[in-house]
């Protein structure tokens, strides 16, 4: 049976970083896309990274909102998935969610595609940036 966990998340101060973690079991995530989404209390999902791969070759996208301080990664030997969060700021404050496309092998040419494709997902992890 696919599942995805997540873990990592924090009460942490503004400036801090986290590297959230996916463990993903029931299949072999490197044949899939796979990213994070966030969504905060009250407010709408936010796609964060997703990333996916083809012959060898990987690629990782970004939401503009998210480039530079956000970095995905994935470990097709520990079948894990890592999002790295630097400068943390309060506004980051949501429960993470990683989720993958549920058909195998589909390669994404850009964040909206790849991001669009994801629908299954984890229970999510609750990061909170506060003083």
């Amino acid at each position: 049976q696919k599942q995805l966990v997540e873990s990592g998340g924090a009460l942490v101060q503004p400036g801090g970083s986290l590297r959230l973690s996916c463990a993903a079991s029931g299949f072999t995530l490197e044949n899939y896309a796979i990213g994070w989404f966030r969504q905060a209390p009250g407010k709408e999902r936010e796609g964060v990274s997703c990333i996916t791969s083809t012959d060898g070759d990987t690629y990782t996208y970004y939401a503009n909102s998210m480039k530079g301080r956000f970095t995905i990664s994935r470990d097709n030997v520990k079948n894990m998935v890592y999002l790295q969060i630097d400068s943390l700021e309060p506004e980051d404050t949501a429960v993470y969610y990683c989720a993958t496309d549920r058909v195998r092998g589909r390669i994404y040419h850009n964040f909206a595609a790849c991001y669009d494709a994801l629908d299954y997902w984890g229970k999510g992890t609750l990061v909170t940036v506060s003083s």
